[in-house]
């Protein structure tokens, strides 16, 4: 799109009592006229992606988006966010619905007409995010007067770098209604089988954290041993003694991973033992208990270690991004309401928590929502050789957009009570 204008088309307004079925037709009607300029939308984000927190051209081609529609739009100073807020005809609760904008620093390998050139690229699929929760406004605003309730609409920059959802919750997304947000949805495209949402109740997806240990011991000559306190052994152990830890000390049932991936010691020369060794680890975690015990054990464990060995350590835990847990009867409820307007066989229970991070995690942990998977591998490829989001060759299919807003819509509809 491009403008001041939206090329976004307007819908049409449900019929008051209309039942539920026809209810949901409309809607999905509605999103199918939508989809061609949200398909446009799209392909203009992919080809021109923008990375951090500041996003002047995304956000631009957002609020142009979004012109033209009885939205009261908030812009960050600081960053490059996007809070819009629909009012509904009727008092009611407060629903977010959540899209993340910013891309990832890499090139892009794919053969799509829309392909971005430079040295970034959206290989996470936030492109569709924006799009799909622009659809999703387009169809809730015309249903204004219908919605008891309102709907907060965050465009959020910053996911990538894990600090986009906290900055806009410290600028007040979760009161730009007024009032609280009472619930919140967001939904993020992987690939897999087209079309397929999927979600769960409790955590959906795991906390990140970082550990650092450095060992300082005393360095010498590698023929005289005895006569140095070597931290070489020491960060050696803690290899191990950390897979230890993890399997020993917690339930299997909250799981923990653990991987050390980053050991450095010495210098240039073979003969010299080094004053000092570092190890690096990267963490991940189902539940805020877990996290706090990691918190609070690792470095005692990593002290008695080091001093087993005559030598002292230093370990720090830096906590990236908590565990994304979903309140378990709005899960249930989403699952119920996806099933109803896109058919049992289209809509699964996630079986295991997906052990990647996502920064929605800081909003639900303030609110009860649901954060939701939606498959969006063009069905003409082979799902046993596509390429994960992060890679430089994923592709998705943008027809998707037509039911990734539906279901945004259907999601802050059913929670409103409409």
């Amino acid at each position: 799109m491009s403008g001041g204008k939206s090329a976004v088309s307007s819908t049409r307004v449900m019929p008051p009592g209309a039942d539920a079925s026809g209810a949901r037709e409309r809607l999905t009607d509605d999103a199918a006229a939508l989809l061609p300029d949200l398909v446009a939308l799209r392909r203009e984000l992919h080809a021109d992606p923008e990375i951090g927190l500041a996003l002047p051209r995304t956000k631009a081609r957002v609020l142009a988006a979004l012109d033209g529609l009885p939205l009261e739009i908030t812009e960050a100073d600081a960053i490059g966010s996007v809070v819009a807020v629909l009012r509904g005809g009727n008092p009611g609760p407060v629903v977010l619905l959540r899209g993340d904008m910013d891309a990832l620093p890499m090139r892009e390998e794919s053969d799509v007409p829309y392909r971005a050139t430079g040295e970034t690229m959206h290989a996470c699929g936030h492109d569709l995010h924006v799009a799909g929760l622009v659809g999703a406004a387009h169809l809730l605003a015309a249903r204004a007067d219908e919605l008891s309730g309102d709907v907060v609409f965050m465009f959020q920059p910053g996911e990538e770098t894990g600090e986009g959802a906290e900055r806009m919750i410290a600028d007040g997304v979760l009161g730009a209604a007024g009032r609280p947000v009472d619930a919140a949805y967001g939904i993020h495209v992987v690939p897999g089988e087209y079309g397929i949402f999927s979600t769960r109740p409790g955590p959906i997806m795991a906390g990140c954290a970082e550990l650092e240990v450095v060992v300082q011991g005393r360095g010498g000559h590698a023929s005289a041993p005895h006569l140095t306190r070597d931290p070489v052994p020491v960060v050696a152990e803690l290899v191990t003694a950390l897979q230890a830890y993890v399997t020993r000390r917690f339930d299997v049932f909250d799981p923990v991973v653990l991987s050390v991936t980053q050991l450095q010691a010495g210098g240039a020369a073979r003969n010299i033992i080094g004053d000092r060794a570092t190890l690096g680890a990267t963490m991940r975690m189902l539940s805020a208990a877990a996290l706090e015990r990691l918190r609070d054990e690792l470095p005692r464990l990593a002290r008695s270690v080091a001093a087993a060995h005559g030598c002292a350590a230093e370990a720090t835990v830096d906590v990236l991004l908590p565990p994304t847990v979903n309140d378990v009867d709005l899960a249930a409820d989403a699952l119920k309401t996806l099933r109803a307007a896109f058919g049992e066989e289209r809509v699964w229970t996630t079986p295991t928590p997906v052990m990647g991070s996502e920064d929605f995690s800081h909003v639900l942990r303030e609110v009860p929502g649901v954060f939701l998977f939606l498959r969006a591998t063009p069905p003409e490829l082979d799902l046993a050789t596509i390429a994960p989001n992060h890679s430089p060759h994923v592709v998705f299919d943008d027809a998707v957009l037509a039911d990734q807003a539906t279901a945004l819509a259907l999601l802050a509809l059913s929670h409103l009570g409409r």
